[in-house]
């Protein structure tokens, strides 16, 4: 025959104490989410439209980190590239009217990017990698 005995509880039922340095990991891993710590995987998407980047006027400046992706997302109707023309790396995708083309930027600097299509004075942006 089998017999269940009670569970006796042979600790003091006050709250155990709990060190400072133990309850300070998780305060400074919330702090440093808070104040912006870049996720590992950044991504920065651009948009591609019929003759232009970002926006209709002007030549748009697009700032991002080391080690972000950008996404460049064809939105016209348009035969349109992007090339990067001057910059410490020289990149680009090939001509298309619909889908995108992604770069890992890996070097920081000033990149010049135009639409080899339509020219540098119709359609250029500035892409700043820090």
């Amino acid at each position: 025959m089998f017999v269940r005995t009670p569970l006796r509880l042979d600790f003091p039922t006050r709250s155990l104490p709990v060190t400072r340095k133990l309850l300070l990991v998780p305060v400074l891993a919330t702090a440093a989410l808070a104040v912006g710590v870049p996720a590992a995987n950044s991504a920065r998407e651009i948009k591609v439209d019929d003759n232009y980047f970002v926006r209709a006027s002007g030549v748009p400046t697009v700032e991002v980190s080391k080690g972000t992706v950008v996404k460049w997302v064809w939105k016209g109707k348009s035969l349109h590239n992007v090339k990067a023309t001057k910059g410490p790396v020289k990149f680009g995708s090939s001509s298309m009217t619909k889908g995108s083309y992604a770069k890992k930027m890996k070097r920081r600097g000033t990149y010049t990017i135009v639409c080899t299509v339509h020219g540098a004075s119709d359609q250029k942006m500035m892409l700043e990698v820090s």
